[in-house]
């Protein structure tokens, strides 16, 4: 990244030479028009997440990225997006750990954050040489020790030892001859994993056992409206839907629909947990019915509801009716 190398490119790698006069204002501030030249509250657009935080937060970590950009450089020298917040093209999810760590210099995750791996990389792009050192210690750990199994079949730690599935079929049978059974198990070739790249549990493991595959309940939601004129419907005009709603089970719901569910508005649910904020990256009911099929659930319900309102026209009365809809599709997988 551009922004990237011209920061890392800068005299003394970004401070000020012991020669300057004022060293340590320099060194807080940057330059001699450090200070002034920055708000004290700041806008940042990182990858299409806005962020507003103050300037002592991101110039807290002497020599990095944000310290020499924003301390280092002029505001004209740095991206700006069309509303004027400085833009950094990365990772937006992830920066909130990233500016959480630059507030008080904590590093403190959700109990089940899989994206470790991730946020080390993005500590090390920014050049917070501490907090990647301890995401690597926090990450060896996890890699140590066995991966948890929820009730729901989903795992939980950070890049889980692959050969966990087969270590789990290996349990002995109950009564005589436990030890020969576990010699003669192996792990099962009918083990997979989901669309979304998490692994499907294999029959004995299951929940419900049928085949191998967790059974539960997901509802897609969509509102939708359109307008009648005085033609009735000569002049509707439909509005296209804006956006699908996924609730159900998290794991459930990545299971499905994988790289093309949205999980902005509920980043850090863990597997087990239910959500009902999350919503798909396309538009169309039925590529998500697609989905949902391909994976084994059936339809158990639909409701609908609908309102009419009167949209008054400029200089005459109201005689266009605008109708909205709001519908919910039940899928159940046995």
């Amino acid at each position: 990244m551009a922004l990237a190398d011209s920061a890392r490119g800068l005299p003394n790698g970004g401070g000020v030479s012991p020669a300057a006069g004022s060293g340590a204002a320099a060194a807080a501030g940057g330059g001699p028009g450090g200070w002034s030249s920055f708000p004290e509250i700041v806008e940042l657009n990182v990858g299409g997440q806005v962020y507003v935080t103050r300037r002592c937060t991101v110039v807290s970590v002497r020599d990095s990225l944000l310290w020499r950009m924003f301390s280092q450089q002029q505001p004209s020298e740095l991206p700006r997006d069309s509303k004027g917040r400085f833009f950094l093209d990365r990772d937006g999810f992830l920066f909130r750990y990233i500016l959480d760590y630059l507030r008080d210099l904590q590093l403190v995750l959700p109990e089940h954050f899989p994206e470790r791996s991730r946020l080390q990389r993005e500590a090390e792009y920014f050049q917070l040489p501490d907090l990647a050192r301890r995401l690597a210690q926090a990450r060896a750990a996890a890699a140590a020790r066995p991966a948890a199994l929820h009730r729901d079949g989903s795992l939980c730690a950070d890049e889980p030892p692959p050969a966990l599935l087969g270590y789990l079929e290996a349990e002995p049978a109950d009564g005589g001859g436990g030890g020969g059974a576990v010699g003669a198990s192996a792990p099962s070739p009918t083990a997979s994993r989901s669309p979304s790249g998490g692994p499907l549990l294999t029959p004995s493991q299951s929940l419900d056992g049928a085949a191998g595959r967790r059974s539960g309940y997901i509802t897609i939601g969509y509102r939708g409206s359109y307008t009648i004129g005085r033609e009735a419907q000569a002049d509707a005009k439909f509005r296209r839907v804006a956006r699908i709603t996924v609730c159900g089970k998290t794991a459930l719901a990545k299971e499905v629909f994988g790289e093309t569910l949205n999980e902005s508005r509920d980043p850090d649910r863990p597997p087990e947990r239910y959500t009902a904020r999350y919503y798909l990256k396309f538009n169309f009911l039925e590529q998500a019915f697609d989905r949902l099929s391909e994976a084994g659930f059936r339809m158990a319900a639909c409701s609908s509801t609908g309102t009419c309102a009167f949209a008054p026209e400029q200089g005459g009365p109201a005689d266009d009716k605008i109708w909205t809809s709001y519908t919910e599709y039940v899928f159940c997988r046995d």
